[in-house]
């Protein structure tokens, strides 16, 4: 349970300062025998920064938990 508990801290650390990242994929655009023509699209995903505190309190629960045992 305390390595879990510090395993959601970090993750949760980790959202706070890195909250979100960005990827980018490839569709056809036009498909003409041997003439293709290729779209780069680029995707961002973010999450709020509450659930790096989310994170973060369900780590502190589970050694606060811990430790009473």
């Amino acid at each position: 349970m305390k390595q879990l508990g510090m395993i959601l801290i970090g993750a949760g650390i980790l959202a706070l300062i890195y909250t979100g990242f960005t990827f980018s994929t490839e569709e056809k655009v036009v498909d003409l025998g041997p003439l293709e023509i290729n779209k780069e699209k680029k995707h961002k995903l973010n999450w709020p920064p509450y659930a790096g505190i989310g994170l973060i309190a369900g780590g502190v629960v589970l050694l606060v938990m811990n430790k009473k045992r």
